[in-house]
């Protein structure tokens, strides 16, 4: 098999199975009018979606390169055209909320699924929050720039209570310090 790019090999293979998946990272921060750039593509999928579809993954010439118990990280064996993937393995219930909340996109003519602003930015705030060597440099960044881009309030109720219930008050107070 051979695709264009990463984009049509997911939208294929989610068509194929009829697994959902939900863009997130920087192609989701894109969405919501903070372009960064990215050098992988990130999705959430349930653990049980994962496995129907890797065999058609390494199909396609991808390989598992790192596996955690929540997140794998897969490489192209062949092809550098087609970008690392990463998958975050989330349960039914979150996945059932994010998806009944989330937004479509197009990229590179494929139809995603991306999480509501408020669900993405809960999502960066959990990365922070359970892996603050890695992810401080780049998700805090990326908070601030999505409050500053889509007109947050930082210092709202509703603001504050999604940093205190996926974060801590000290990543808040980096939030508020940077906006």
């Amino acid at each position: 098999m051979s695709y264009q790019s990463v984009f049509h090999l997911l939208s294929d293979i989610s068509k194929k199975t009829g697994v959902s998946l939900v863009l997130i990272g920087g192609f989701a921060v894109n969405y919501y009018k903070y372009t960064r750039q990215t050098v992988d593509v990130d999705f959430l999928i349930k653990e049980q979606d994962f496995q129907k579809i890797l065999n058609l993954l390494e199909a396609a010439s991808y390989k598992v390169d790192y596996r955690q118990e929540v997140f794998t990280r897969l490489i192209s064996a062949e092809s550098p055209l087609l970008m690392d993937i990463d998958f975050m393995f989330i349960d039914e219930e979150t996945f059932a909320k994010i998806i009944k909340d989330s937004q479509k996109t197009s990229i590179a003519g494929c139809e995603f699924t991306v999480p509501s602003l408020e669900h993405l930015i809960a999502l960066k705030l959990h990365a922070v929050k359970y892996n603050p060597k890695l992810r401080l440099a780049k998700d805090i960044p990326d908070i601030i720039n999505l409050i500053r881009i889509n007109k947050l309030d930082a210092k709202s109720k509703k603001f504050k209570e999604l940093c205190l219930k996926y974060a801590t008050e000290e990543i808040y107070q980096k939030i508020l310090d940077g906006v």
